[in-house]
């Protein structure tokens, strides 16, 4: 039992990331056509959104309202598997792209797929050209009215909480002064474990806070302004984890991350 259930988890994995090289294949000429343009992030969302019905995903978005109608923003938001495309994909704004590890772009038809889209790609091994990308990022959210979407902690987290952030995302929106728009998605936990080879159908909530504006503040605020929004940010984690719409009960369990962190 044991083992059918392992198998189903590496099959539907498997399934997930050929499914989405296979439809980066068909989006590359579509996208060529613009080429490099934060336009066609519209075709690969398109593209992707209907792959929730494929494992029986229910994405529930709440607070979309929150989004500045007519503005660049940076969005925030948790980090914990490559299945947070499927709720990215169901909040995306107009004209907003990702901010990726440079690794990526080797990803085959899905690098070439992300590049075209204008997703902005950063080693986050040289510190140097990571804070030159920033800077040029900074300029061009207010000479395009684009918006990028930021992972702050970083690296994927699967152990049902968030990880501390770093503060590139929040140097960026003082830089530019531009709101932090920050966006939750319930914990994965009842539907999807890395660690116990376990992927069925669920539901996960995507809650959209309202923005956090940065005007006036300088790189001395950077470290508040960071710690406020995560804060908040983890408080409506654990409230749409463990409210029976998103997430399941994993927090609630004796011993889980969210009790020991309480």
């Amino acid at each position: 039992m044991e083992a059918s259930s392992s198998a189903k988890y590496f099959f539907k994995m498997a399934f997930y990331n050929g499914w989405i090289l296979f439809l980066a294949v068909l989006a590359i000429p579509v996208c060529a056509v613009r080429g490099r343009n934060v336009e066609n992030m519209k075709i690969l969302r398109l593209m992707l959104l209907h792959i929730k019905y494929l494992y029986g995903i229910r994405v529930e978005v709440r607070g979309a309202h929150h989004f500045p109608p007519s503005q660049p923003y940076v969005v925030v938001s948790n980090h914990q598997s490559s299945l947070d495309l499927l709720g990215m994909m169901e909040v995306l704004p107009g004209r907003c792209v990702p901010i990726a590890k440079r690794e990526l772009l080797w990803a085959g038809s899905a690098g070439l797929a992300c590049w075209l889209a204008g997703v902005i790609f950063i080693d986050r091994k040289r510190t140097g050209d990571a804070i030159s990308v920033m800077s040029e990022v900074a300029q061009t959210l207010l000479t395009q009215d684009v918006r990028v979407w930021v992972f702050p902690e970083g690296t994927r987290n699967h152990n049902g909480s968030m990880l501390p952030f770093k503060r590139g995302a929040f140097h960026l929106a003082v830089q530019a002064q531009v709101p932090i728009v920050p966006i939750v998605m319930s914990s994965y936990q009842d539907f999807y474990c890395k660690k116990e080879r376990r992927f069925t159908s669920g539901r996960c909530q995507v809650r959209v806070l309202p923005p956090v504006p940065t005007e006036g503040l300088t790189p001395d605020d950077v470290p508040a302004l960071a710690d406020t929004v995560r804060h908040s940010m983890l408080t409506v984690f654990r409230e749409i984890s463990t409210d029976g719409r998103g997430g399941g009960d994993y927090l609630k369990k004796p011993g889980g991350v969210g009790e020991a962190q309480l």
